[in-house]
């Protein structure tokens, strides 16, 4: 049983196709018994698609597209043909699909968005071009699967103008390293692509959108620096200690002697009530007292409105 095309992707090729019946056998069920006479007259037998040759698709294509040329686009008939013609020419999506198999995304994707290009370049082809399908149906088929890809692989999403710049970036970038044997700058990939150093900045810092590496993601071997997730700031809570410590300063200041040798003590030097009442020849409880007001005048200061 030849693979079915889906039915979305078909319709949104073509504005003329059935919604309904895309699979050929299906839709030849639908036709009356004297059009499918008519239809089937002069054609070659197609053996199951999956058994037809390059050689042989080839042949089956170029009578299938002189019969689609004879018959009225929207009917049971030209469907019929048109899709027969797709199954018949799925290997050239496959064949496309293959040059992409290294992307992240699944090749079931990939190879539908080249079957919407395969259908695209049936409605377009002429036989009287002299031109092989497969040589017409290749550019764009491939050039539907990428622009899938620069449409959907950036990380974060950029205007198309910043996509195709980046593109440009690239191909100059790697012409300019070959001819100057080290890494162009702003100003002669500026010069090579007709743009300002502005553009040329903006184009580079847009290509950083293009992947996003893991936070766990581990450092190449001559990097000294640990994974992402190791480089990234943290929120510091004693930052917020800092604005109290300068508002402190000057109320420390105006602070009798004793009262901020008693703070240095206890705060600084980490000693207790009682060793501090030791070293300044003065009791615990006194220690407490004075220790006590003077938290009392700092908080007041601290509270107040300017």
């Amino acid at each position: 049983m030849s693979p079915r095309l889906d039915a979305s992707h078909t319709q949104n090729a073509t504005s003329t196709s059935p919604p309904e019946q895309l699979d050929p056998i299906e839709q030849l069920e639908h036709i009356e018994q004297d059009q499918r006479d008519d239809l089937l007259a002069g054609l070659p037998e197609i053996p199951p698609y999956d058994e037809v040759g390059a050689v042989d698709a080839r042949a089956l294509s170029k009578t299938l597209f002189a019969r689609l040329e004879s018959l009225e686009e929207g009917t049971h008939a030209y469907s019929y043909v048109r899709n027969t013609l797709v199954e018949l020419n799925l290997a050239l999506v496959k064949f496309a699909a293959a040059r992409f198999r290294s992307r992240s995304e699944p090749m079931e994707d990939i190879i539908q968005v080249g079957t919407i290009g395969l259908i695209k370049a049936i409605d377009r082809f002429e036989l009287s071009r002299g031109v092989e399908f497969p040589t017409f149906a290749m550019p764009t088929i491939i050039g539907e699967i990428k622009r899938f890809f620069r449409d959907t692989s950036w990380s974060v999403r950029v205007p198309r103008r910043l996509q195709e710049l980046r593109l440009d970036l690239a191909k100059a970038g790697d012409e300019l390293a070959q001819k100057l044997d080290r890494a162009p700058t702003v100003a002669e990939l500026a010069e090579r692509l007709k743009l300002t150093k502005d553009e040329v900045v903006e184009g580079m810092a847009a290509s950083n959108a293009y992947t996003a590496s893991s936070l766990d993601a581990q450092p190449e071997e001559d990097d000294a620096e640990g994974a992402l997730a190791d480089r990234i700031g943290y929120e510091d809570h004693g930052i917020e200690g800092i604005e109290y410590v300068e508002s402190l300063k000057p109320l420390i200041a105006d602070l009798p002697a004793r009262d901020r040798q008693i703070l240095s003590l206890r705060f600084v030097a980490g000693m207790t009530q009682s060793e501090i009442g030791d070293e300044l020849g003065i009791s615990q409880m006194h220690v407490s007292r004075l220790l006590s007001r003077t938290l009392v005048r700092l908080r007041k200061g601290l509270t107040v409105e300017d």
